[in-house]
């Protein structure tokens, strides 16, 4: 197992996905390596730049099972790369069937090729996964949209109560952040994930006038975008797809702080689903378990895309140094990420709602998080500048007496020449005062949903 997140493979379930490090599996980009390496053959002995008798043998040996993964690892660090041992490796086992084909083994290709090749085909792998998970975090979010679409909470700014808002468009936020997350990665998975096949200095000297025609041949047998150029030492491709990666686990973050906000227990409005067999923890706490494995993997991915942003500085036509850095960072970028989205995804699924201590919350600040709305009616009723009065004072007796505004209200006679009981009240419910919220829950999740939103 690759262990590129941490140093144990006891923590390895805590801050990925398993689908995730079934990809960067070690034995896994081994055989990516070999697929390249038989993808080769066959598509050299194609165009006649290798005889056919050669492709069987080789191909019969790009098996990785058949390969000593310690021993590859020690034979790397003298090599420079794993693909070196494992290609003489690789003759090896074609000579005991084929001492001819053995010599065509890897022909006129670079160990970059290889490489960065199986990098391509296990960032594919990696997004394949990611856009499993966000298709369910977005479902999961876009129920939940619906479901809460008409439950008042409290908007907050600053940590503050502010205004009131439907919760169903804090979800739908979150469903349409990770629907652009989406969106982002099956982009990147058509455009930026292309076959690198350019031999020692990127112009397939090796192979005279045959090499164009390997190179289309070897793209099309590996199923990969058919590049202008190899771009042995142009990685700003791949540089994108790590932004694109932190970004999704900068979303997942957002969302995992919320959802330890909304856990804690002077606010108590939303829960992450009770983990199993929890019996240790004191019958008052809840803790964010899901929500803080969340946090965790998003603070890791962030300087992890930093790194694969950094390492785009490859002198000249193949690089010393940039091009290494990657192939630790990678396999970690995507195992952090998809810790993080399976968190959001198991969160949303199963999320606990609270409406009557979101009501609570709502009247912990004694009606004066309506004042807007009560203000506004009071314009219309009383004119400007003896609503601005009535406010003004009751708004202040309010704090003074810590009662509730509606009651205050309820007491000034300049209010109730002009209103009832019944209109007073109206202004306090919770959703009186929540603008065209219901029309942004709608446009947020036909985003998610990548339908075109309505006006």
């Amino acid at each position: 197992m690759t262990e590129a997140l941490a140093p144990s493979s006891l923590l390895l379930p805590m801050f990925s996905s398993a689908a995730m490090r079934a990809v960067v599996d070690d034995r896994a980009r081994i055989q990516r390596m070999l697929d390249f390496e038989a993808a080769l053959a066959r598509a050299e002995a194609a165009v006649g730049v290798i005889p056919h008798e050669s492709v069987d043998p080789i191909v019969a040996a790009t098996q990785a099972e058949k390969y000593d993964l310690a021993a590859l690892a020690a034979a790397a660090p003298a090599a420079g790369n794993v693909l070196t041992p494992l290609v003489a490796a690789l003759t090896a086992e074609v000579a005991k069937t084929s001492a001819d084909a053995a010599g065509f083994v890897h022909w006129g290709a670079s160990s970059q090729d290889a490489i960065d090749t199986a990098l391509v085909l296990e960032l594919r792998a990696g997004l394949d996964v990611l856009l499993t998970d966000l298709d369910r975090a977005v479902a999961a979010y876009v129920t939940l949209a619906g479901r809460y679409r008409r439950t008042a909470t409290v908007a907050r700014t600053g940590l503050q109560h502010a205004l009131p808002m439907p919760f169903g468009l804090k979800v739908a936020g979150y469903a349409a952040a990770l629907g652009r997350a989406r969106e982002r990665l099956k982009r990147l998975r058509r455009e930026a994930l292309i076959m690198q096949f350019g031999g020692e200095a990127g112009t397939l000297a090796s192979l005279a006038e045959r090499g164009f025609d390997v190179y289309e041949r070897l793209a099309a047998l590996l199923d990969l975008p058919l590049p202008d150029a190899p771009w042995h030492s142009h990685r700003d491709r791949l540089a994108e797809v790590a932004a694109a990666l932190a970004i999704l686990a900068g979303t997942c973050g957002k969302i995992g702080r919320d959802v330890a906000l909304l856990m804690q227990t002077e606010v108590a409005e939303a829960f992450e689903p009770a983990p199993a067999g929890n019996g240790a923890a004191p019958p008052h706490r809840r803790q964010p378990i899901a929500a803080a494995t969340v946090l965790a993997c998003a603070s890791m991915a962030a300087p992890l895309a930093a790194t694969i942003m950094g390492a785009e500085t490859h002198e000249h036509e193949r690089a010393a140094g940039a091009w290494q850095a990657e192939w630790a960072i990678f396999p970690a970028l995507l195992l952090a990420v998809s810790g993080a989205l399976a968190g959001v995804a198991d969160i949303g699924e199963r999320l606990e709602v609270d409406n009557e201590r979101m009501r609570a919350n709502f009247d912990a600040t004694n009606g004066l998080i309506v004042a807007p709305a009560v203000a506004a009616a009071l314009v219309e009723k009383l004119g400007k500048s003896i609503a601005d009065q009535v406010m003004d004072e009751a708004v202040q007796k309010t704090i003074a007496e810590k009662r509730h505004l509606r009651d205050i209200l309820g007491e000034d006679e300049r209010v109730t020449l002009m209103m009832t009981p019944g209109e007073v009240a109206r202004l306090f419910e919770p959703l009186s005062y929540q603008g065209v919220a219901q029309t942004f829950i709608e446009r947020l999740v036909a985003s998610a949903q990548s339908r075109v939103p309505r006006r």
